[in-house]
């Protein structure tokens, strides 16, 4: 079957090489030892949010931090920019965490084979391993053995900016960070992820244009399409319907 017209044949190939670097926006790394652990049983531990406020750019794709940030800190893979480029400063809200919890509560609980015990379940845990009195969160891998769990999925957010305008225009758009660590009751870091998407207009994002249907969304919907494809990329269970 011939291309109606050289214009679609364009924009189809565009399409399928703006696909091959779609995951620029997601990273996920296994451990080697990832295939010697059966998981099935995860505690999902309350994602943290960072404290640092942020530096926010005027424009460009640069994620800027500011300098008593440390870099140990900032696992997501956007290179910093100088301070002439910084509008404002912004701080993560503190119900950001909770958000991103929650759709990685949703997304992971979609899929086969994986059995989570709430978030609640582990913070309750948490305090009741740090007597309350704690200033440090707990190893999550104490956490999961308490609770029993092969393993514990905790994180962070390192950006949730909402954006400044509507649906057909944003000045800032959204811009949404977090990463993903699962780490089984041993201690053994079994995988890491990261998401990190400030949107962009079409001229910049064709591939993202089309995935957010030509229009601006909330910084709640790009954490959503984040999770989704951090628990697509998840080593353990099977994509909902099927075993993995």
């Amino acid at each position: 079957m011939k291309c109606s017209s050289p214009r679609m044949l364009v924009i189809s190939i565009a399409l399928l090489l703006l696909t091959g670097c779609s995951g620029m926006k997601i990273t996920a790394k296994s451990s080697p030892q990832v295939g010697k652990y059966q998981v099935r049983t995860i505690a999902l531990i309350p994602f943290e949010t960072m404290a640092t406020p942020q530096a926010i750019e005027a424009s460009g794709p640069a994620f800027p931090v500011p300098s008593a940030v440390r870099r140990s800190d900032m696992t997501v893979g956007v290179p910093p920019t100088t301070d002439q480029s910084v509008r404002q400063t912004h701080r993560v809200p503190a119900s950001a965490g909770e958000k991103v919890t929650d759709l990685m509560w949703a997304k992971l609980k979609a899929r086969s084979g994986l059995h989570l015990l709430s978030p609640n379940e582990a913070a309750r845990v948490g305090r009741e391993i740090s007597g309350g009195t704690a200033t440090e969160a707990m190893p999550p891998h104490q956490i999961a053995q308490r609770l029993g769990a092969d393993a514990a999925l905790s994180g962070k957010v390192l950006v949730y900016q909402e954006r400044v305008g509507g649906r057909l225009g944003a000045d800032p758009p959204a811009t949404v960070g977090f990463e993903v660590t699962l780490v089984a009751s041993d201690g053994m870091v079994l995988w890491e992820g990261n998401y990190y998407e400030k949107q962009r207009p079409m001229t910049e994002d064709l591939l993202g244009f089309f995935q957010r249907y030509g229009a601006f969304v909330t910084a709640e919907e790009l954490a959503a399409y984040g999770a989704e494809e951090l628990a697509e990329a998840f080593p353990y269970g099977g994509a909902a319907g099927g075993e993995k």
